[in-house]
């Protein structure tokens, strides 16, 4: 009988271990999120300093909405590879109608890497400017939302890991000069349990198995 316990014990410590193991591998290789922000979002139209009068031509002449993405890799030992980066503008006031798209190539990230990314694109929109400026002319911020979609590949010891699904949003709030603070993006959904949660699931399963 205590040899029986004794090799009961034994295999139990064993696959104890072993799961151990396993998990402090998984969590050492587990990558961590890139980190996005809307770091400077301007446009000239709403500059009331260089346009004395705001609504006297809608739409403006310049129909520009310039930004700047930045992009984090906190990782110190995995690249990243970006899908092509596609953003939609959205107007807050108007029931967040769209004003506008723009798209960034695909790139590869390395370790601790930060990288920006410029653009612009045109917004056209009549209604959009009609509020706008008539917001910016009366010294209140004007709200936009930028929404950015994109997936992800981790570079993790020379082999790359399957895409992961990004929809991030952030809220730009633009001054009477046109311009803003900037912004963080943040998740709207994020695909990441799909590659992430079943470990978790799989460790469960294992402390269920050894204590039952």
């Amino acid at each position: 009988m205590s040899l029986c316990g004794g090799c009961c014990r034994w295999c139990t410590g064993f696959i104890f271990t072993l799961g151990l193991t396993a998990l402090l591998m998984w969590l050492s290789f587990r990558p961590s999120r890139p980190k996005f922000s809307v770091s400077e979002f301007h446009i000239p139209a709403l500059n009331k300093t260089s346009n004395s009068n705001l609504t006297s031509q809608i739409p403006p002449t310049n129909t520009s909405i310039f930004f700047n993405l930045k992009l984090e890799n906190p990782n110190k030992d995995k690249g990243i590879y970006y899908d092509a980066l596609s953003l939609t503008f959205y107007y807050d006031a108007l029931n967040y109608s769209q004003i506008g798209n723009a798209s960034i190539p695909a790139f590869y990230q390395g370790y601790k890497k930060t990288a920006h990314k410029k653009g612009n694109l045109s917004a056209g929109a009549r209604a959009f400017w009609e509020d706008a400026t008539k917001v910016v002319s009366e010294g209140k911020k004007a709200a936009f939302m930028v929404r950015m979609v994109t997936r992800v590949r981790y570079k993790i010891v020379g082999f790359k890991t399957r895409r992961h699904g990004l929809n991030l949003t952030a809220k730009v709030e633009v001054n009477d000069h046109g311009t803003s603070h900037g912004a963080k993006l943040h998740s709207l959904w994020v695909t990441w349990c799909g590659g992430y949660c079943a470990p978790w699931v799989m460790v469960w399963m294992f402390l269920v198995l050894v204590l039952w």
